[in-house]
Formats: structure tokens, C-alpha cells, sequence
């Protein structure tokens, strides 16, 4: 086995490195990736508000000068970073790591068309255009989102307002339906998923102010339903401006309505104010603001399943603070969950809850708790599991926002979820207060999780995936969540755990990690067609694969794939490879992203369960990490 002292160096290396991303206030919020899809529909928006935006009755010029200034050096700032980020074959991916695709292309190319300055990028827009041509135009566009119309009527929407597709191409929604109630969303068989109703009122409105049905009834409802349903916008906009805090969603609904003549509506001038404050200073946007929360409960349960005494750390407060105490506007999620960040976009969801409620848990058990604050934990932990067993679908798997809406990608139960909820409902089990039903609730998620497995022994998680598998899906990921539940659960000689222990060990690269896919340096050169022998592993994927197959000790053939996981992680950790991102998210319908903090968060917890497994006692104190942040110094660790 790899040396324990070369072990622990990498780990506190990491430890140091994770704690010095600390924010002055003791949580994190880490980096998203930066999107061409973010700021090609950013530049649509405010292009289209800067055109339809008011002006002076007798000049005709913009009302507001300094706006439209600075609408102006926002859109020309995105322009260049887009013209800048072009892949060699004439497309644009989701992330600077990602493979060209036909949505982020057609969306570029909207955004070029809608300002004007092709004709000052003739071969930029030639190569684009024969990229969307050669792969196969609208129809693809189609065959990649299927049934969801969640992201492919608003791109065709973009599309038609740039005048690149005609709006027969834009399928009506049926926007009206937004003025029912919330609890009868999912009964109405809307065509887009659950947090998708900002956009089904927006861009219904596009469609049906430039294309009106020809059916007088459907023509009427909806003249009838135009007032009703922006206040429904208005009442589910956060105090950010920015729907879910994601840009594209935010900006569809403004280029939307700019383009029906509300340019200076309030929904909309508060989307552009949300736009303005996410753009970042190379003129390019992210596809959300942060996932501060998230990010923050997974690097304190990494620390504490090393051994780490987390209540040390002092951020308490600050994620209680983060835990819905009232009915949410945007899902009406009733009061007990947790969204992915502390900002006003944020909606409770069932792979934020537990990760809080597993921080909780670790919390309670550290030394350095105060007793004072153990009846707080405990209050927020009651309702948090209530909130949960709330969710549980019928098939006894969780969804991600909202229970029983339907079938469509990302409302449907998921593995990584419910493996993810079970944790946290067994870690506070024996709780008093919460519900008699939990029991049967953990039954019934496991045996949706053993319904979910594929016949090979994997698990496909909802929210993560992999750009180099064929389906675009990550078994990794799924398979590694998977199987943590059922260690946490003891449950590892069950027939579902075994077959997910072999998948995981016959699914190690030759380079000795797990996933990834060809070299950073040469993808974009390199056909998409790789040989085994040329894949390259992602450090995400193999720390998570390795921090599930830790548990498995007891067999021959997963304790050589550690003692070569191990090996390999170690040696990125010293290299410094450990902090290069990988495009393993999906942000909602197929939108790509990578964090900053994965790799690190992963690395550590990975490294932590094994030195913890093989000798408890090598977890030093270390010493006191000195953050590059001055003001982000973190205190001394020591292992419980």
C-alpha cells in the first residue's frame, strides 16, 4: 500500500488548500464555471432591452443615457469573450471544457445575429453556421431534448427573435396554466419541468404576441390570462432578479418580454439589474451566481468523515440561516429544506437538504460543540427530515424540487438523490420528533434504489454526467453515491451493494482513476472517438469511486483498485493536477458545468476515509492552515 506518511502530506495539502478558500464569514462559495451559453443568452437579453428599451418621444433616443451605455459595454464585452472561445470547428460548448453541442452553438449565433455585428465576424458566423448545418440544424436541436421542452422551445424562441428560424418553429406554451394554483401544477401535464414556469409565461407570451393561435377560444383564454400570469412572474421573481439565480432562465424571461414591448416592465428591469451584477470582469457569465451552500456542506463533511473536528470552523449560524423557514414562492416548497445557495434565487431541494442535515449530524458529534447548540441543530434537523419524507415520489425515490410532477428529466426520482436523502434520514433516525413514517419511507427508498440499478451493476445519477460517455451519462458518480448509502446504512453484503462494488472495480481506467476522459491539453484537437488506452482520468471521479470502494475492505479485488486509486490521486495531489476541473454537472436540461471546489472537496474526503480506514491515528492536528485570504484565516483542525 502507499506510504502513510506520503498519504498524510497529500492530505493535509489539500485540507490547507480547501480551508484557504474560506470566505471571511467561515462558509464557501467556490467558482462556477463560465458559460458561453450564459453570456450568448446575457447578450441577447440585454441587446433586446436596449432595443425595445424607452425612449425620448421627441428624440427618440435612449431615456437613459448611462443604461444604455452600459448595456452597450456589457454586450460588446460578451461579443469579444464569445468570438474569443470559438472551438476550432466552429461551435461553442457549455464550458471552456466542453464539446461543441447545437444548442450553445445556435444560441451564439442568435446572439451575434440579434446585434448586428456579424458582418464584423464573416468567419466566425460562416464556420458557426456550417457547425449547426453539418449537425443536423433544428431537428437536432429536437432529437437532443426530446420530449422536455424546458430548453429547447426557449432557444428556438432566441432564435426566432434574431430572426434565424421563422416562429412556427416555436412551439406555443401554454402559459395560462400559471395562473392555477401551485398545487395543481402537476396535475395540468405542463410540457416543461417544475422550475421551468418563468420561462412557460415569458416565452408563451413571445410566441403567442408574434404567432397568436388560430384557435379563437385558445386566443382568447390566453388575451385573458397576459395580466394574471406576469404577476405570477413578479410574485415568483426573487429580490436578486435572477430566477433559480440562473442566468440563462433570468435572461430568456427578459428577452422575452422586451421583446412584447415590456422592456420597462418590473420584471424585467430587475432581470437586467441581476444580469449587470453576474457578469464577471472578462465580459462572460456564469450559469448560476454560486453554490455556496452546497459547496460549504460538502467540504464539512469531507473534513468530518476524516476525523475532523468541524464545529471549529464556526459556520453554524450561517448555514441555519440558510435552511427555508417559509412556503417558497417559486416551487411552494413548504418551510424545513435547503436550496444550493444562501442568495434569494435558491430553491429547497432534496440534494441540499440531506447535505445539510448530514453536516448537522456531524456537527452535534464533534468535541468542540456547545451544548447551547445542540437544540438548535436538532430544531432545524426535525424539520429538515419532515421536509424530506414530504418529497418521497410514489415510486420511493426522491425528486429533486417537487413531489409527483411528472416524467420529464429532472423532476423524476433519482438514485444520487435518494441515496443522498437516505443518509441523512439515518443519520437522524432516532430523533425525537420526527415522523413514524420515516421507517417505512427508508424501505421504500431502497427499494426504489434496487428497481434503479441497471443490469450491469450500476446506478446513473440525475444531476451529474460525463461528455465522453455515449449517453452523456456518469455511472461513476451514481454508482459511487450509491454505495455510500449503503455503507452508511450497513448494508454492503447485500446483493445490490456487491453488484455495485464489481461494476466499480471493472470500470477503473489503466491510469488507475475512474471517468475523465482524453488529455485537457488535446481535446479540442482529438476526434471524440478514444481508445481505453488514451483516457484520462478525472480527479473527481476517482476520489469518488475511491472513497466508495474504501468501504468495501474486505474484498481482494477493491483494495487493489484503492491501493492504485489511492496511488494516482496521491500523485495529482503532489503534481497539483488535483485542482483541475472537470465538466462532470448538469445544470438542469444538458447545460454543463464544472466548480472549482469539486476536485478539492472530493481529493480530501477521498484521502481522509483512507487514512482513517487504515490508521486512525495518522490524522495529525496539522498545522494551522495560513489562508491565501487574510481575512479568510482558518482555525486549527484536530481529528475526533
Amino acid at each position: 500500500m502507499i506510504d502513510q506518511q506520503r498519504l498524510l502530506r497529500a492530505y493535509e495539502k489539500v485540507r490547507f488548500d480547501l480551508l484557504s478558500e474560506r470566505e471571511p464569514q467561515g462558509h464557501w462559495i467556490g467558482e462556477l464555471a463560465t458559460s458561453a451559453l450564459s453570456t450568448a443568452t446575457a447578450v441577447s437579453a440585454l441587446t433586446l432591452v436596449e432595443r425595445h428599451g424607452l425612449t425620448d418621444a421627441k428624440s427618440g433616443t435612449f431615456a437613459n443615457e448611462r443604461r444604455e451605455s452600459q448595456l452597450s459595454e456589457l454586450i460588446v464585452g460578451g461579443l469579444h469573450w464569445l468570438a474569443d472561445h470559438q472551438n476550432p470547428d466552429g461551435g461553442w460548448g457549455d464550458t471552456e471544457l466542453s464539446y461543441s453541442n447545437i444548442a450553445t452553438t445556435m444560441l451564439v449565433t442568435a446572439a451575434f445575429r440579434l446585434t448586428g455585428v456579424p458582418a464584423d465576424h464573416a468567419d466566425l458566423m460562416q464556420r458557426a453556421e456550417e457547425y449547426i448545418e453539418r449537425t443536423g440544424g433544428v431537428p437536432a436541436l429536437r432529437r437532443r431534448y426530446g420530449r422536455d421542452k424546458t430548453f429547447a422551445v426557449p432557444i428556438l424562441t432566441n432564435c426566432a427573435l434574431a430572426g434565424i428560424v421563422p416562429w412556427r418553429e416555436v412551439s406555443a406554451l401554454p402559459f395560462e396554466a400559471a395562473c392555477l394554483p401551485q398545487e395543481f401544477y402537476r396535475f395540468a401535464q405542463l410540457p416543461v419541468v417544475s422550475y421551468a414556469i418563468p420561462a412557460l409565461v415569458a416565452i408563451g407570451q413571445a410566441k403567442y404576441f408574434h404567432q397568436p393561435p388560430w384557435n379563437p377560444l385558445t386566443r382568447m383564454i390566453r388575451a385573458a390570462s397576459v395580466g394574471r400570469s406576469l404577476r405570477v412572474l413578479r410574485r415568483m421573481q426573487p429580490s436578486s432578479g435572477g430566477y433559480l439565480e440562473a442566468v440563462p432562465l433570468t435572461s430568456f424571461v427578459v428577452m422575452s418580454l422586451a421583446a412584447t414591448g415590456r422592456a420597462a416592465h418590473r420584471v424585467t428591469q430587475r432581470g437586467v439589474k441581476f444580469l449587470i451584477d453576474s457578469v464577471r470582469p472578462d465580459g462572460s457569465w456564469p450559469i448560476d451566481t454560486n453554490l455556496a451552500t452546497w459547496n460549504t456542506t460538502l467540504a464539512l463533511n469531507a473534513l468530518a468523515g476524516g476525523g475532523e473536528d468541524i464545529a471549529e470552523l464556526d459556520c453554524l449560524d450561517w448555514l441555519l440561516s440558510c435552511q427555508h423557514r417559509q412556503r417558497h414562492p417559486f416551487t411552494g416548497a413548504a418551510p424545513g429544506g435547503w436550496g444550493w445557495s444562501d442568495l434569494s434565487g435558491a430553491v429547497p431541494d432534496s440534494d441540499d437538504t440531506p447535505g445539510a442535515l448530514l453536516t448537522l449530524a456531524a456537527w452535534r458529534d464533534s468535541p468542540s460543540c456547545r451544548k447551547d447548540d445542540v437544540e438548535r441543530i436538532e430544531s432545524a434537523a426535525e424539520m429538515g427530515v419532515g421536509w424530506l419524507l414530504g418529497l418521497q415520489n410514489r415510486d420511493g425515490g426522491w425528486p429533486t424540487f417537487c413531489r409527483g410532477w411528472g416524467k420529464l428529466p429532472f423532476d423524476r426520482s433519482g438514485a444520487d438523490l435518494t441515496a443522498h436523502v437516505l443518509r441523512a434520514l439515518h443519520v437522524w433516525r432516532d430523533l425525537s420528533g420526527v415522523p413514524k413514517s420515516l421507517p417505512a419511507a427508508m424501505q421504500r427508498g431502497l427499494r426504489y434504489l434496487e428497481k434503479s440499478q441497471r443490469d450491469d451493476g450500476s446506478w446513473v445519477p440525475l444531476w451529474f454526467g460525463n461528455q465522453d460517455h455515449p449517453q452523456e451519462e456518469n455511472p461513476v458518480y451514481g454508482t459511487s453515491k450509491v454505495l455510500l448509502a449503503y455503507r452508511d446504512l450497513d448494508l454492503l453484503d447485500t446483493t445490490p451493494a456487491q453488484r455495485g462494488f464489481h461494476w466499480l472495480t471493472e470500470s477503473q481506467n489503466r491510469d488507475g482513476g475512474w471517468g475523465g476522459g482524453r488529455p485537457l491539453a488535446a481535446w479540442k484537437t482529438a476526434s471524440k472517438t478514444e481508445t481505453a488506452a488514451s483516457i484520462v482520468s478525472s480527479v473527481e471521479e476517482t476520489a469518488l469511486a475511491l472513497e466508495a470502494l474504501l468501504a468495501a475492505k474486505d474484498s481482494p479485488s477493491a483494495r487493489k483498485c484503492v491501493e492504485t486509486g489511492l496511488r494516482r490521486l496521491v500523485e495529482a495531489v503532489e503534481s497539483d493536477q488535483y485542482r483541475e476541473n472537470s465538466p462532470i454537472g448538469f445544470y438542469f436540461a444538458k447545460l454543463w458545468y464544472h466548480e472549482l471546489l469539486y476536485p478539492r472537496i472530493f481529493t480530501l474526503s477521498a484521502l481522509g476515509q483512507a487514512l482513517r480506514g487504515s490508521h486512525p491515528s495518522t490524522l495529525s492536528q496539522g498545522a494551522q492552515p495560513q489562508a491565501a485570504r487574510p481575512q479568510a484565516q482558518a482555525p486549527r483542525l484536530t481529528n475526533a
